[in-house]
């Protein structure tokens, strides 16, 4: 008796182990349809998160080219050439002290 239902224990539990396995690729194939959705959730949160860190001048000129591209491209452009010209300026500051500092 006590083998006879341990066998049927054991059969019963590969059969469960079976369905769950197959329930298991059937929900992975119906999950297909909510992939691009959740993508999609995720590149909002990246974004908002994104946006949360970011400091008070980008903000402005996000909200600049929004509501007036024209001038915010016209800004961003001048933001950008002051800061090529301010990465010159310290890089040729940093090679002038690095000169001044080995002799």
């Amino acid at each position: 008796m006590h083998r006879r239902r341990r066998r049927a224990l054991v059969l019963k539990q590969a059969q469960l182990l079976q369905r769950s396995a197959e329930l298991r690729v059937a929900l992975a194939h119906q999950s297909q349809v909510l992939k691009p959705p959740l993508a999609l959730a995720d590149q909002l949160r990246v974004g908002l998160q994104w946006l949360s860190h970011l400091p008070v001048g980008p903000m402005v000129t996000l909200a600049l080219l929004l509501t007036r591209p024209r001038r915010a491209w016209r800004s961003v452009s001048h933001v950008f050439l002051v800061a090529q010209q301010l990465s010159r300026a310290w890089h040729g500051l940093r090679g002038f002290w690095t000169r001044l500092t080995a002799r």
